[in-house]
């Protein structure tokens, strides 16, 4: 198997760094410079530094200028780092003309995503999503990885040195590998549809939740599912789709799926990569669109996640807000702004499960106006009828009575056309 060769460094110390072009960015930059500290920490990387440098325009070889180049250099040398994190995204050239410059590894918020990322994914179709984006994202650094052959010049113009011959042969390996492994995620992928498509045999609706990362998307599935999913108080602690069965309130059986959490800033490869478990949010009869309330940031994660879901074409999907965390000191003041806004919405905390059955209530609300209600009598002897209504959960009301059993449901599928005969007009 072919793998990017580069030159292998440990690194415990980062200094991170944010190039903005005016004050008012200056406050935003801070944010997610903070949100970058998490990140990197997740990778066991201590940070101990950190900046936004204010520039009128910036410089195709290094972002910044040479005097404000000298200043992060005798910086980062004073807290003896050994990489250098920018929170912009840096071009092949920049990051080398960097590491030329300190003789420290530089990389940026995307490449520490990606290395998240690899670090997390626990299905094949997640593994192979995450090989592919490094992949795409090596090819136009091979020539980073391979700065310590000499080039050699002489003879003909067409003659090459030993590293430039290298880089090609490299170039052409990693094209190669991408081809054979956007083959392989389409294999998995036609093996995943055909397992969703099992499971829409037995029509049970779906619940998507969907989220920023770390808002508590899978505490919640496990508090309502009384599932044992991983949930930890960090950033893209899980990747993979989970889906659980539960029961709401009124008895109907429904399936909630947990997805991938989304963030600022993320790279557009890996909403491409990650689509496999956010189509999840595509085929949902109802996202749950779940927002840690306690965060100051709270307004901008909910419009960071309606931009990805803008851009899946999931927009129009019937959603719930959970403004979730309301334990860790919430003022009432916030929730009442909230309850002014025209939107569907309930606070939830899945420490003392307060809001927790009002959403289940909610959520049944919301299925039972989409899905129609009919009447049936059905005769005892086809009791075998009523126990396919139970398991797909679709009973409303049910009453015995002399001529049978009368029932309130909303059947689908091939069902409805089955108790037909047993309709009440």
């Amino acid at each position: 198997m072919f793998e990017v060769k580069e030159k292998p460094r440990k690194v415990e110390r980062a200094f991170l760094l944010s190039v903005v072009k005016r004050k008012d960015e200056e406050y935003y930059a801070n944010l997610l410079l903070n949100e970058l500290s998490e990140l990197v920490g997740n990778l066991g990387i201590e940070v101990v530094g950190c900046t936004v440098v204010r520039t009128r325009k910036t410089f195709a070889g290094h972002i910044l200028g040479k005097g404000k180049c000298n200043e992060i250099l005798e910086l980062v040398g004073d807290l003896k780092c050994d990489v250098i994190i920018f929170d912009n995204e840096i071009t092949p050239g920049q990051q080398r003309n960097w590491e030329e410059l300190t003789k420290i590894l530089v990389i940026d918020r995307h490449e520490v995503i990606l290395d998240v990322f690899a670090e997390r994914a626990q299905t094949k179709e997640a593994v192979l999503q995450v090989q592919l984006a490094r992949l795409e994202y090596s090819l136009p650094r091979l020539r980073r990885a391979w700065t310590h052959l000499d080039r050699q010049r002489g003879g003909g113009v067409t003659q090459r040195g030993e590293g430039e011959a290298q880089i090609e042969l490299d170039q052409r390996m990693l094209r190669d590998k991408i081809s054979s492994t956007k083959k392989e995620i389409k294999q998995v992928s036609s093996r995943r549809i055909t397992s969703r498509k099992k499971r829409q045999r037995i029509p049970l609706a779906t619940i998507a939740i969907v989220g920023y990362t770390n808002a508590g998307k899978s505490t919640l599935l496990n508090q309502i599912t009384g599932s044992t999913v991983l949930s930890e108080d960090k950033l893209f602690a899980t990747l993979d789709p989970t889906s659980r069965k539960t029961k709401l309130p009124g008895g109907r059986t429904v399936i909630l799926t947990d997805t991938v959490g989304f963030i600022r800033k993320l790279p557009h490869r890996l909403i491409d990569a990650f689509k496999a478990t956010l189509e999840e949010a595509l085929v949902a009869d109802i996202l749950l669109h779940v927002v840690d309330f306690s965060s100051p940031e709270y307004r901008d994660h909910l419009l960071a996640t309606q931009e990805v879901l803008d851009e899946l074409g999931a927009a129009d999907k019937d959603t719930i807000i959970v403004y979730n965390k309301i334990d860790n000191g919430v003022e009432e003041s916030s929730r009442l702004q909230i309850r002014a806004q025209d939107q569907q919405h309930v606070f939830t905390s899945c420490k003392t499960n307060e809001g927790i059955n009002e959403l289940l209530e909610m959520i049944e609300a919301k299925l039972n106006k989409s899905m129609a209600i009919l009447e049936y009598l059905i005769p005892h002897h086809r009791y075998d009828l009523i126990a396919k209504l139970r398991n797909q959960g679709s009973i409303c009301t049910e009453e015995i009575i002399d001529f049978g059993v009368k029932i309130t449901a909303s059947p689908r599928g091939g069902l409805e056309e089955l108790l037909s005969e047993f309709k009440v007009f």
